[in-house]
């Protein structure tokens, strides 16, 4: 494509209070200069310069020119530019022009996964790997220019242009590798779901698609992070009490987040949103801790760390008249992972005793909770193979048994009581087996096996 045709400048001296988009245009561009008495000229040099941005390049391509390049985002900072140095809405003339070039620069097919066949299993403090996009020089200015559109421009004169179409495309660019595209339209969808009002329930609702879409059927998307970061702010607001809507979001989409195999990647954004329903709502808080257990990882050490954060978080929240009901479910979870052979899970276990919340929880519980409880420690003191573990767990017993010892030594005999019962049941199947055994060799001996001889 080529340049746009330059027009001799003005002899005329520029004006000083410029308050048109065409004004600014003949200020700040001096490629496009024109004559103050024909703003038509004007005009059609600023569709021209916006008509020049709607072509794409692929920065791929070996045929593309680098001096063709610089001069389209030259020609984007000063769009820029001549935008943000505006003191009036952009006239209508030229915003669906400049919503048609964001479409044509920003609803490009992505380039496949870079590897899609890994799985993302990363501890918390990790980020996976970041693919940079080559086109982010005109990409960044383009979103600039976007974002000034929706906080400058009426919503009623802005919905024209910005459709559910617009909206469905801009959320599938999430799927984009490059994490400053990622906020850039993280930052752009919230600002249009904060703006159109309207509009809210149905990005909500594409927003849900792309997360039930990713739990059940894909489990690839990189900005399944983002996505949530956007729900949290917009959970933030929900009044009280809740609607029978976001309800179900809650057990529907974020509780089953936490079984994907994915999950470490948008582990704290997954957590912020749902202790934020907790928050509003604390009887919630049984029905997001049944969850998180039934979606308990078996042999995902990390995930297992991270939900265990999350579980001691969460018991923070809960409203103590459920304390009775969780007691057993979260403390015989808590127990397993004490006495789980990977250290770094039985540590963290181990530290949630430090937790006033959950110790009081545990103390409210009623005794079978305690054996529970007692007997993981004195499994650990006797087996685990980690001196760390063993440490820890002698602390906390040491702990326990001053808080209540009564408590303690009532859950201690009533585990030597288990365990005797256990062994007398071991005794007696050992003996039916030999019972078994003794009359199979007897009915062997009494009628043995009669073979008949067959000839040919």
């Amino acid at each position: 494509m080529g340049s746009p045709k330059k027009v001799s400048p003005s002899t005329s001296s520029p004006r000083r209070n410029p308050r048109t988009l065409y004004d600014l245009f003949e200020q700040e561009n001096p490629h496009f200069t024109v004559p103050s008495s024909s703003p038509t000229s004007g005009y059609e040099e600023l569709f021209s310069t916006i008509s020049y941005c709607t072509f794409v390049f692929t920065f791929t391509d070996p045929s593309e020119s680098p001096a063709q390049r610089d001069s389209k985002r030259l020609q984007l900072t000063r769009l820029v530019t001549i935008l943000k140095s505006s003191k009036k809405p952009v006239n209508e003339k030229f915003l669906g022009a400049l919503v048609a070039m964001i479409s044509a620069n920003l609803f490009r097919p992505l380039p496949p996964p870079s590897n899609p066949s890994a799985i993302t299993d990363l501890p918390e403090e990790e980020d996976p790997i970041s693919i940079f996009s080559p086109v982010w020089s005109h990409l960044q200015i383009v979103y600039e220019i976007l974002l000034k559109l929706v906080n400058s421009t009426d919503q009623r004169i802005l919905r024209e242009c910005i459709d559910h179409s617009f909206l469905r495309n801009l959320l599938a660019l999430f799927q984009s590798e490059d994490p400053r595209e990622r906020e850039s339209l993280k930052n752009v969808y919230h600002k249009i779901y904060s703006k159109f009002i309207s509009d809210r329930s149905f990005m909500r609702k594409s927003m849900t698609e792309v997360l039930l879409n990713y739990m059940f059927q894909t489990e690839k998307h990189t900005g399944i992070a983002d996505l949530l970061e956007i729900w949290g702010t917009i959970i933030n607001g929900f009044t009280v009490p809740l609607k029978e809507e976001h309800k179900l979001f809650l057990m529907r989409v974020l509780i089953p987040l936490h079984k994907t195999k994915g999950m470490q990647v948008y582990c704290r954004q997954l957590a912020y949103c749902v202790s934020q329903f907790v928050q509003k709502e604390p009887m919630l808080g049984g029905v997001v801790v049944r969850g998180i257990l039934r979606y308990w990882p078996v042999t995902n050490c990390q995930k297992e760390i991270l939900l265990i954060g999350e579980l001691e978080d969460l018991v923070e929240n809960l409203d103590p008249d459920q304390y009775r009901k969780l007691a057993l479910p979260l403390c015989t979870q808590i127990t397993k992972c004490i006495n789980s052979w990977n250290s770094q899970v039985a540590e963290r276990a181990l530290y949630v005793w430090n937790n006033e919340q959950f110790v009081k929880m545990a103390l409210i519980g009623t005794v079978e909770v305690f054996t529970v409880i007692v007997e993981g420690m004195e499994k650990n003191l006797k087996w685990h193979w980690s001196k760390s573990v063993r440490q820890l767990t002698e602390c906390v017993k040491v702990m326990l048994e001053e808080m209540d010892p009564d408590l303690y030594s009532k859950g201690l005999m009533d585990m030597e009581a288990k365990e005797s019962m256990a062994h007398q049941e071991d005794i007696k199947r050992k003996k039916r087996w030999e019972r078994i055994e003794f009359e199979a060799e007897k009915n062997q001996f009494l009628n043995p096996r009669r073979y008949i001889r067959v000839s040919y």
